[in-house]
């Protein structure tokens, strides 16, 4: 199953490492850091052009590299869209 994280953008369930807020996961010098490397490497893409509330760190099976994606979605929203689907597997 994909979790639909806005603007057409789906994200395979199975690849979620994790749905993190924003505002507060984004303080942490090591989370800014690790964002900072993950762009370098094209690694960071947005579901919108509106101010994102959280990131999903999934991996790229393709690439076999780890990407995180910007959502204008709060993880309340999208840990909600996961438990409708019938949750983590």
């Amino acid at each position: 199953m994909y979790l639909h994280v806005g603007n057409n953008q789906n994200i395979r369930i199975a690849d979620i490492v994790g749905i993190f807020d924003a505002d507060t996961a984004t303080v942490s010098a090591v989370t800014k850091k690790y964002i900072k490397g993950a762009d370098g490497e094209g690694g960071v893409s947005f579901a919108s052009e509106e101010i994102p509330k959280s990131f999903v760190l999934y991996r790229d099976r393709r690439k076999q590299k780890y990407r995180i994606c910007f959502s204008q979605l709060s993880t309340a929203s999208l840990c909600g869209r996961i438990e409708q689907m019938g949750g983590w597997r």
